[in-house]
C-alpha cells in the first residue's frame, strides 16, 4: 500500500453523536423528529473532510451494550443513564448521512468503537500511514504515536484540541501509553471505572512521574509519600489493576476489513443534498450545492429538453386563432401558465400552454392577446388540470379574473401531497420524474424552447391526474381532496390576496420605543458591568460576566464561556446585570427580526402584509405560512404580544375578530381514546389540566396548586406527542425518574389513553399507515423495522398523527364552510389569517354579532365528536385586543 500523501481518518461515531446531542439545542424537522445530534455530527464531518482531506476514512460505532469489559467487571458503565430516546432515534439518521457521503461504518459485536479505532490505527501505524483519530473521549489519547494523532472535541461540537506525543506531555507530563495507568488510579466516573478512591488526576500524575506504570507504583509502595495514600493504594490494589485493564483499548479486534477497503474518493454531492433535503438541513444544502457541477446540470438539462420537445404545438397570437383552440382542445386540458417570475405575488403572465391528449397550444400574451381573452374559458366548467391552483388563483385575481373550486379545476400538487404527505412541498419536475419516469429540467432555468416544453408538460398533466385520481379513490382520499383540500386552496388564495392591514406608523413607533429601551438597557448594562463592550459578542460578554465580574461559569462553548439564555437565567440571581442582558436580547430580537422584518414586507399600495400559506408541506396536514411567517409572531412575552397591536382593522368602524379552538387536540384524544375521565372533563366543561392534576396527584380539584396544574398541562400535551421521560424531565426541570413516574401515574388514571396508544401502534403495524378521522393518511414504512430506533420513532408518529392531523382537518373544513357561508350571507366580513387552531377575521362593527354567530356555528360543528368542540371568540380594534 502506498504511503505517499496517505492519511487515515477514524471517527468515534458514538462519542461525536453524543457530544452533538447535548451541545446543541433541540432541533426537529416538520415531522417532529429531533435532528440536533445528526446536524452537529454532520457539521463536524464537513469540517474534518475540508481540513483533514483524508485519503482513507471510517466511522466506528459500538455494536452492543455488552462487551468483553462487562465480563471483567459487571458494573462497567453501570451508572450511565438510559440513552434519551430523542438521541436513540437519530442513530439511523446519521447512518443515512454516512451512506450518502460514501463513508464506511464499522461495528463489531462485543467491542466498542474505541477498540475498532485502536485496531485500525495500529495497523496503519505499522504500515507507516498517518492517522487522525476523532473523539470526545480522552481514553483514545493512549493510541497517540509519531504517526497517530488525536483530535478531541473540547467545547460545543466543532471546537477541538489536537494531541500528538508532545501535546500529551505538555498537558499531563506523561507518555501516551501511560493514559491507561492514569485511568487505573483515578478511574472514570462516566464509564463507572472505580480506580482508587480519593486519588485524582494530580495525585495519579505525581505517582506515575516516579514510576511509569500502575504495576510499578504498586511494587514500590514504600516510595509513596503519605501514609493514607499508601494505605489506599494497598487496599485498592486489585481495583487499580482492573481499572487499568478496563481503560485499555483492545488493539487486536478481528476486523475483516483491510485499510485498502477504507480508501475514500469523496462523495456524490447530489446524494448528500438529497439526504440533507430529507433532514431539512437547508443551510447545509446551500453549502453542498455549490460543489455540484453547473456544466453537468446544463448538459443534462439540454438533453432533457430535447426529449421533452412537443411533437407538434400551435402558437396562438391573435383572437382569430383562439377559436381553433376551443374547437380542437377537447377532453381534459392540462394548463401550464408561463409566469414572468418565480414570485407569483408579483408575476405577470407571458402566456399559457393548454394541451389535451390530441392537441397542444401555446397562447402568447406578449402581443395582441391578453389574459382576459381566455377569461370565459378559465371560468367555464371545462375540466382543467394544473400544478398549484392556489398560486394560479392569486395570479389570475391580480388580472381581474376570479376562479372558484366549482370551475372544473384539479391540482396534481395537492393530489401528490395527499398520496405522499411525507414528501413535503415538491416541485412539478420531481412529481413527473417519480410518477411518469420522465426527467425535465427546472422550469426556472429553461429559456430556449420554453414554449414547447410547457406544452409537453401540459400534455402530461391529464394522465398524471387520472393516475392520481385512481389512487385517491382506492385509498378513500377523494373526499378529502374534493371537499377540503381543493376548495381550501381557493380560500387560502383569497386570504393571501386580502392580506392583513398593518399600521406602519405604529410599527415604526413601536420600533423606536424598542430602540430607546435597548439603548437605555445598554447604558445600564455598561454601568453595572463597569465596562463598555459588544453586547452581541458572546465572547466579550463571557469575559465580562465570568472573568471581570466573577460569576460562576455554567458551561463553555467553542468561543469561550456559554452565554446562552438557559445559562443566563441560572445566573440572574447572582448579579443585576444578568437580567438586564436577558431583557436586552429579547427587545433587540423583536427590533431586528420582527419590527425591521415586517416593515420590509408591507405592500406600500395597500398598507397590508400578504403572507403565503403552504398547504402541501407538513406530513400532518397543518398549514404553515412564510414571507413573513405570521404564525410565528411571538406571544410568550408581553413585548412580543404587543407587536400584534400594529395588525389592525382596515377601517375605523371595523374590528378584528379572533376565533380559537379550545384544547382541540386533547378533545380529539378524548374522542379517539374513549377515556371516560377525559370525556367527562370535557362534557362537564372542566379545566382539563386541573382535572388531570386532581386525578394524578389524588387531591380535590380545589386543592390543585399552580405547580400541579403546570405539570399536568405538560403531561397532557406531551402525551399527544408521545413525550419520553427524558423530554418531560427537561420540560419541567425535574429528575428523569420523577418524570417517568409521572407518566406511569397518568396512564394509570387515564387507562383509555394508554389503550389508544397501544391500539394505534398495533393498527399501524398491521396496515402500514395511520389515518385521521377524515381519512388523511400517513404512511409509516419503519413501523415494522427491525431496528429499534427507527421503529420507536414510527410508533410515536403513529400515536400523534391521527390527533394532530385530525385537528388540521377540522380547522381546514371549518375554513371552507365559513368561506361558503360568508359568500352566501352577503357580509363584508373577511377571513385574514389562520394560526394553528385560531382564525382571524375583520368585519364592520355592525356585522360583529352575525359574524361571531356564523363562525362559532361552523367551527363548533365542523365535525361531530363524542365531546363538544369549543371555540373562544374575542374582538378588538387590533389583533392584540382581540386576543
Amino acid at each position: 500500500m502506498s504511503t505517499q500523501s496517505t492519511k487515515l481518518l477514524l471517527i468515534d461515531g458514538n462519542s461525536i453523536l453524543y457530544r452533538a446531542f447535548f451541545a446543541l439545542p433541540p432541533l426537529s424537522n416538520r415531522s417532529g423528529q429531533q435532528t440536533n445530534a445528526v446536524y452537529g455530527f454532520t457539521l463536524m464531518l464537513l469540517k474534518l473532510l475540508q481540513e483533514e482531506k483524508p485519503t482513507h476514512l471510517a466511522v466506528a460505532f459500538d455494536k452492543s451494550k455488552k462487551t468483553f469489559r462487562h465480563e471483567l467487571y459487571a458494573q462497567y458503565k453501570g451508572t450511565r443513564q438510559k440513552t434519551p430516546s430523542e438521541l436513540v432515534e437519530q442513530f439511523p439518521l446519521v447512518r443515512a448521512v454516512l451512506t450518502a457521503f460514501s463513508i464506511p461504518v464499522i461495528e463489531i459485536e462485543g467491542y466498542e468503537a474505541d477498540d475498532i479505532i485502536g485496531t485500525l490505527s495500529l495497523r496503519a501505524d505499522e504500515d507507516g500511514i498517518d492517522t487522525r483519530i476523532v473523539s470526545g473521549d480522552k481514553d483514545l489519547l493512549q493510541l497517540v504515536s509519531e504517526r497517530v494523532h488525536a483530535i478531541l472535541t473540547r467545547r460545543g461540537i466543532t471546537d477541538v484540541d489536537r494531541y500528538d506525543i508532545q501535546a500529551i506531555a505538555d498537558r499531563y507530563g506523561l507518555k501516551p501509553g501511560q493514559i491507561v495507568d492514569l485511568k487505573g488510579f483515578m478511574g472514570d466516573s462516566s464509564d463507572n471505572i472505580p480506580g482508587v478512591p480519593g486519588v485524582g488526576e494530580k495525585t495519579a500524575i505525581k505517582l506515575l512521574s516516579a514510576h511509569p506504570t500502575v504495576e510499578d507504583v504498586l511494587e514500590h509502595l514504600d516510595d509513596v509519600n503519605g501514609a493514607k495514600l499508601k494505605q489506599k493504594l494497598a487496599e485498592h490494589r486489585e481495583s487499580a489493576l482492573l481499572s487499568k485493564r478496563l481503560a485499555t483499548i483492545e488493539r487486536n479486534v478481528p476486523i475483516d476489513i483491510t485499510l485498502g477497503d477504507l480508501g475514500y474518493q469523496g462523495y456524490d454531492a447530489s446524494a448528500v443534498v438529497q439526504v440533507f433535503r430529507d433532514l431539512e438541513f437547508q443551510s447545509l444544502i446551500d453549502k453542498i450545492s455549490e460543489e455540484m457541477s453547473l456544466s453537468t446540470e446544463d448538459n443534462n438539462a439540454a438533453a432533457e429538453e430535447a426529449d421533452w420537445t412537443c411533437t407538434e404545438f400551435k402558437r396562438i397570437t391573435s383572437t382569430a386563432q383562439l377559436e381553433r383552440v376551443w374547437a380542437e382542445l377537447g377532453g381534459v386540458a392540462g394548463c401550464m401558465f408561463d409566469l414572468s417570475s418565480n414570485d407569483y405575488h408579483s408575476a405577470d403572465v407571458n402566456g399559457v400552454a393548454l394541451a389535451s391528449r390530441d392537441a397542444a397550444f401555446y397562447i402568447s400574451f406578449t402581443g395582441e392577446l391578453e389574459l382576459s381573452h381566455i377569461k370565459a374559458w378559465l371560468k367555464s366548467d371545462h375540466e382543467k388540470v394544473v400544478f398549484d391552483i392556489k398560486s394560479l388563483a392569486f395570479v389570475l385575481d391580480a388580472h381581474g379574473i376570479s376562479i372558484h373550486s366549482s370551475g372544473g379545476w384539479n391540482d396534481v400538487k395537492l393530489e401528490a401531497y395527499l398520496l405522499n404527505p411525507t414528501d413535503g412541498e415538491v416541485e412539478l419536475e420531481d412529481i413527473l420524474s417519480r410518477e411518469l419516469h420522465i426527467q425535465v429540467p427546472p422550469l426556472a432555468k429553461v429559456k430556449d424552447d420554453r414554449e414547447a416544453l410547457l406544452c409537453r408538460i401540459a400534455q402530461s398533466l391529464p394522465d398524471l391526474h387520472y393516475q392520481f385520481q385512481t389512487a385517491l379513490t382506492a385509498q378513500t382520499l377523494d373526499d378529502l381532496y374534493r371537499n377540503i383540500e381543493m376548495p381550501l386552496s381557493f380560500v387560502l388564495a383569497k386570504m393571501e390576496i386580502t392580506g392583513f392591514h398593518v399600521n406602519a406608523d405604529k410599527l415604526r413607533a413601536f420600533g423606536a420605543d424598542l430602540s430607546e429601551r435597548v439603548s437605555r438597557l445598554t447604558g445600564e448594562i455598561y454601568e453595572l458591568a463597569g465596562v463598555e463592550f459588544n453586547l452581541n459578542s458572546p465572547k466579550q460578554l463571557g469575559e465580562v460576566l465570568f472573568e471581570k465580574l466573577g460569576l460562576p461559569a455554567v458551561k463553555k462553548t467553542k468561543t469561550g464561556y456559554s452565554t446562552s439564555a438557559d445559562v443566563l437565567e441560572k445566573l440572574a440571581p447572582y448579579h443585576d446585570v444578568v437580567q438586564r442582558i436577558l431583557d436586552y436580547r429579547q427587545l433587540a430580537k423583536l427590533q431586528s427580526t420582527y419590527v425591521d422584518g415586517l416593515l420590509k414586507v408591507i405592500r406600500k399600495e395597500t398598507d397590508r402584509i400578504h403572507t403565503r400559506f403552504h398547504q402541501a408541506l407538513t406530513a400532518t396536514g397543518r398549514l404553515s405560512s412564510s414571507e413573513p411567517n405570521l404564525q410565528n409572531i411571538p406571544i410568550r412575552l408581553e413585548e412580543g404580544r404587543k407587536l400584534r397591536q400594529v395588525f389592525d382593522a382596515t377601517y375605523d368602524d371595523w374590528v378584528i375578530v379572533s376565533a380559537d379552538y379550545s384544547q382541540v387536540e386533547l378533545r380529539i384524544l378524548a374522542h379517539l381514546s374513549g377515556d371516560e375521565a377525559l370525556i367527562d372533563a370535557f362534557r362537564n366543561d372542566m379545566d382539563v389540566h386541573t382535572r388531570t392534576a386532581s386525578d394524578v396527584f389524588e387531591v380535590p380539584m380545589e386543592d390543585v396548586t399552580s405547580l400541579m396544574r403546570r405539570q399536568a398541562k405538560a403531561v397532557n400535551f406531551g402525551i399527544v406527542y408521545g413525550i419520553s421521560d427524558f423530554g418531560l424531565a427537561n420540560n419541567l426541570n425535574i429528575p428523569q425518574k420523577e418524570a417517568k413516574a409521572f407518566i406511569e401515574n397518568y396512564f394509570e388514571k387515564f387507562p383509555g389513553v394508554q389503550g389508544y396508544m397501544e391500539d394505534i401502534v398495533a393498527q399501524a403495524k398491521k396496515q402500514g399507515y395511520v389515518s385521521t378521522l377524515m381519512n388523511r393518511r400517513r404512511y409509516l414504512p419503519d413501523i415494522r423495522a427491525r431496528n429499534f430506533h427507527l421503529r420507536s420513532f414510527a410508533e410515536r408518529t403513529a400515536m400523534n398523527t391521527p390527533i394532530q392531523g385530525t385537528a388540521a382537518d377540522i380547522i381546514k373544513l371549518a375554513m371552507v364552510r365559513i368561506d361558503e357561508a360568508l359568500s352566501e350571507s352577503g357580509l363584508d366580513a373577511r377571513m385574514l389569517l389562520q394560526v394553528h387552531d385560531e382564525l382571524i377575521f375583520e368585519c364592520p362593527k355592525d356585522e360583529l354579532e352575525e359574524l361571531q354567530q356564523l363562525v362559532r356555528e361552523k367551527m363548533e360543528n365542523a365535525i361531530t365528536l363524542n365531546v363538544p368542540l369549543k371555540v373562544d371568540i374575542a374582538h378588538g380594534q387590533t389583533w392584540y385586543e382581540a386576543k
